[in-house]
C-alpha cells in the first residue's frame, strides 16, 4: 500500500511538472516552426522541418534588442532601488518603536489594495508634467512605488527571525548600529535579499499595463510591449513573437542561477526545524 502511495504521489508530481512545463516546451516548438508549416502540420509534438530563421528576423531585423536592453535596464534599476529601500525600511519596522508605525504599515498595506488600473491615469498626470512619461525612469519611479511595500514586508520578516543579542553584543563592544547593521544583520539575511531581488526583478520584467500606458515609442519600449509589435491588424506573427518570448526568458533565468542557493535558503528560512 505504501508502495502504490510512493508511485501515486510521484506520478502526480511528474503530471505537475509536465503541466507546468508544457506552455515552455510549446513556445520553443512555435518558435522553431516555419511559417510555411505552422497551421499546414496541425498540431504536432515538433514540426517536421525546424528552423532558426525567426530568432535571426527578431535580432537583425526588429527592435527587439532595443527592448531587451530597456527591460534589462528598468528591471536591475527597480530591483536594486526596492531592495535598498526595502532592507532599510524593513529593519526600521523590525527593530524600532516609533509613533505611527503601525499607521505607516496599514497605509503600506492599503496601497496594495486597489486595482493597478484605476492607477494609471493619477500616475501617468503626475508623470507628465515631470518629463517622466515616456521614459525609462518614470517606469523605475513607478514600479519602485508599486513594490516596496510588499518587499518591506519580505525583508521585516527576515529581520524578525534574526535575534537583537547580535547586534547588542555587537553594540556593548563599540560598534554602531549602522555598523553593526551592515556587517552582521545583512550577511545573516542574504537568503532574503536574494529573495527580494527575485520577486521585484521577474515583476518588473513582466511587467506590461504601466509599461503600455506610459511609453509610447519603441525607444523607451520594453519587452512586454515590444510583443505587441508582432501582432498587425490583420494576422499575428507568432513565429516571431515565441522567438522574442524565448530570448526574453534567458535573462530572468540566468538571475535565477546566479541566486538560486540563496532564493531556496530564504524559502525554507521560515520552516520549522525539528
Amino acid at each position: 500500500m505504501r508502495l502504490l502511495l510512493t508511485i501515486a504521489h510521484r506520478l502526480a508530481i511528474l503530471a505537475y511538472i509536465v503541466f507546468a512545463l508544457f506552455p515552455l516546451y510549446w513556445l520553443l516548438k512555435v518558435s522553431v516552426t516555419p511559417n510555411s508549416l505552422l497551421y499546414s502540420e496541425g498540431v504536432r509534438l515538433w514540426p517536421s522541418e525546424a528552423t532558426l530563421e525567426h530568432y535571426r528576423f527578431v535580432l537583425q531585423n526588429s527592435a527587439f534588442p532595443t527592448f531587451f536592453k530597456n527591460s534589462l535596464i528598468v528591471s536591475g534599476s527597480t530591483a536594486i532601488a526596492v531592495t535598498l529601500i526595502a532592507s532599510l525600511s524593513g529593519y526600521a519596522l523590525s527593530r524600532f518603536a516609533f509613533r505611527g508605525k503601525y499607521a505607516v504599515v496599514a497605509l503600506m498595506l492599503i496601497t496594495q489594495m486597489f486595482p493597478l488600473v484605476m492607477l494609471v491615469a493619477p500616475i501617468f498626470k503626475m508623470l507628465s508634467p515631470l518629463g517622466l512619461t515616456n521614459s525609462l525612469t518614470g517606469l523605475v519611479i513607478v514600479y519602485t512605488a508599486f513594490n516596496v511595500p510588499f518587499a518591506t514586508f519580505l525583508m521585516q520578516s527576515f529581520f524578525d527571525g534574526i535575534p537583537k543579542d547580535l547586534e547588542d553584543a555587537a553594540m556593548i563592544d563599540g560598534a554602531s548600529r549602522f555598523t553593526a547593521f551592515r556587517q552582521i544583520i545583512l550577511p545573516l539575511t542574504l537568503p532574503g535579499i536574494a529573495a527580494t531581488l527575485g520577486f521585484v526583478f521577474t515583476a518588473a520584467w513582466s511587467e506590461l499595463l504601466f509599461a503600455l500606458m506610459l511609453i509610447s515609442g519603441n525607444d523607451s519600449a520594453t519587452f512586454p510591449v515590444g510583443l505587441l509589435t508582432f501582432v498587425s491588424k490583420f494576422s499575428v506573427d507568432f513565429g516571431q513573437m515565441m522567438a522574442a518570448g524565448v530570448m526574453a526568458l534567458i535573462p530572468a533565468c540566468l538571475f535565477f542561477l546566479l541566486i538560486q542557493r540563496y532564493l531556496v535558503q530564504g524559502l525554507t528560512a521560515g520552516a520549522v526545524k525539528g
